[in-house]
């Protein structure tokens, strides 16, 4: 699906984004991130360091710091490099060696295979461990950047009142953990411990979609 065609949000996505991903220590990765043009409520990182969040989930956001922590979450899978373990922990990375080593008498076959079971991986998500990790280290980083570590709380809590049934969120729920699900767990683990943190919400700066 395509980008937004709004340069303005873009340039404004990708500050924000670089900004909080300088916070994470990977300085071996160019980042790249953008708002694709969906009503689906979504973000996902693909490999690489390209991070993007659906139009649907950016005009529910209120304020610089919940854009902060949603896309420090996503960082945060980059940085911990989920995806690269997901694929080493399964068959691909023997079937694109087979493939890689000509012995392979149906050769694109098998090159297909692994495209399909690549996207399949991308489409059923990161179990949920992985997901609350990212949540735990997105604050710190988005905290680290100067905002306000719970806007990614306040966003789960919003699409935690979303209806079940809501057609937007369908993928989000393959891909992620319940919000509920993941506010509870990110309470849990957090505590009290970010109670002195007073970061910025910037409801001011944030780029509204026309």
């Amino acid at each position: 699906m395509p980008l937004v065609r709004d340069d303005k949000l873009q340039r404004y996505v990708n500050l924000v984004g670089n900004w909080v991903a300088l916070q994470s220590g990977r300085k071996d990765v160019t980042w790249h991130f953008g708002v694709l043009d969906t009503e689906d409520i979504n973000a996902f990182a693909a490999p690489g360091g390209y991070i993007f969040v659906t139009k649907g989930l950016y005009q529910r956001l209120n304020n610089e710091a919940e854009l902060a922590g949603v896309l420090a979450h996503e960082i945060a899978h980059v940085t911990l490099k989920h995806h690269l373990k997901v694929l080493k922990q399964s068959s691909l990375i023997g079937a694109l060696g087979q493939a890689a080593s000509n012995k392979v008498k149906d050769s694109d076959q098998v090159v297909q295979n692994l495209i399909g079971n690549g996207a399949e991986i991308m489409a059923r998500g990161l179990d949920k461990n992985a997901e609350f990790e990212a949540d735990r280290v997105g604050i710190v980083f988005a905290a680290r950047a100067g905002y306000d570590p719970w806007g990614l709380p306040e966003v789960l809590q919003d699409l935690a009142g979303l209806p079940a049934k809501d057609s937007r969120t369908s993928l989000l729920y393959k891909t992620h953990p319940h919000p509920a699900d993941r506010l509870a767990e990110l309470g849990e683990a957090v505590g009290s411990r970010l109670d002195a943190v007073h970061g910025k919400d910037l409801p001011g700066r944030f780029y509204h979609l026309r």
